[in-house]
């Protein structure tokens, strides 16, 4: 230090520093402080003892893999996208992180694989402690559903670059899958059925659309009763996304499964075609479910045509199985037992060269 500078360090505090470019490193230990509790409640015996919240890394023992024979490590990465922004005008912050385990590891247990672990991410404008610490809750409580250790994550403060209130979400998660129970397009066969799992609404998906029909063109508010919904508008778009890994999981070990398909951005149709192989294809009957209301008012809102809302929207079904005819009785009464409403939704069929996809949907909704 200089002599000059030396003789200013009396008054630093009116110059420049990170608090006052913005980023308020006391909030954020605060923060972390706030989350330990509910990070705890996601350890599984792989991450007990292992380092804690705070370190650089988080832990895993890798030893547990010596039971696979040949293990696959699943790994997929997710946001929650701008389904965020009604979280932050309703000021509800412990429920968008279901959405974002959701997102993450049901997309991992597609392929027949057992979550392990998970990390997060928060971008927030400013650290409000209590926020971050009540998306972290949330987070921890998907974990926990999803059968998969919280091991670590980052909040970040990104001043000027977010608004005070404004806030992201983001996450990774890694799994695994004994080679030979690998579940994929290799498996299906010709005359399998499709199982459709209901969503719990909307889910994380197609919100940009939802957004602009009911907001920007329909005038509806966030706090607007609607009648039948049987709630307010803002409770509909907040209903968190289903967890379905450890039911995915429990069909694998009670009947057998050729493939799941997670029913995202894209529809039902895009997202069951990526499971399947050249020369098959899916044919699902709409008449074997109705969707929920919330799917009509944004199509009714904003004259959103039926087939623009299927290839948004997962429009009442969350994630599909496709079993042999022989394990549809076993995997429908797994599910029924484990509180997930499924039906068999379709068939597999041969493709000819009229279809060009993977899979279709025929038939009007119920």
């Amino acid at each position: 230090m200089s002599a000059e500078s030396s003789e200013r360090a009396p008054h630093a505090g009116t110059g420049a520093s990170y608090a006052v470019a913005g980023v308020d490193i006391e909030a954020g230990d605060r923060a972390v402080e706030l989350m330990k509790e509910w990070v705890k409640k996601t350890q599984r015996p792989e991450v007990a003892g292992l380092g804690g919240l705070g370190g650089f890394a988080g832990l895993f023992d890798a030893s547990a893999l010596k039971r696979y024979e040949r293990p696959l490590l699943a790994s997929a990465t997710d946001g929650v996208g701008t389904k965020v922004d009604i979280a932050r005008q309703m000021g509800v912050y412990d429920t968008i992180g279901h959405d974002l385990v959701a997102m993450v590891m049901d997309d991992i247990v597609v392929c027949g694989a057992e979550p392990l672990f998970m990390t997060d991410y928060i971008c927030v404008g400013k650290v409000h402690p209590e926020r971050v610490a009540g998306i972290v809750k949330g987070i921890a409580e998907g974990c926990v559903l999803a059968g998969t250790a919280l091991v670590g994550g980052e909040t970040a403060e990104h001043p000027g670059l977010l608004g005070p209130d404004d806030f992201d979400v983001a996450g990774a998660g890694t799994g695994v899958v004994e080679a030979d129970r690998l579940l994929g397009p290799e498996r299906i066969r010709k005359g399998d059925a499709v199982i459709a799992m209901a969503s719990s609404g909307l889910h994380s998906n197609g919100y940009s659309l939802v957004r602009h029909v009911l907001f920007d063109r329909a005038k509806m508010s966030l706090d607007q009763q609607v009648e039948e919904l049987g709630r307010t508008l803002g409770e509909e778009l907040l209903e968190p996304t289903k967890i379905y890994s450890l039911d995915c999981l429990a069909l694998t070990r009670t009947t057998e499964v050729h493939a799941f398909s997670h029913i995202t951005g894209g529809g039902l149709a895009n997202n069951l075609a990526r499971v399947f192989p050249d020369s098959l294809h899916a044919v699902v009957d709409r008449s074997t479910w109705t969707p929920g209301a919330v799917f009509d008012l944004v199509g009714q809102a904003g004259q959103v045509e039926q087939l623009e809302l299927e290839k948004t929207l997962n429009m009442g079904v969350g994630m599909m199985a496709v079993v042999p005819q022989e394990s549809v009785d076993v995997a429908l009464t797994t599910l029924a037992d484990r509180g997930v409403d499924a039906w068999v939704a379709g068939t597999v069929v041969d493709r000819d060269s009229d279809r060009h996809t993977g899979a279709e949907l025929t038939g009007t909704y119920a």
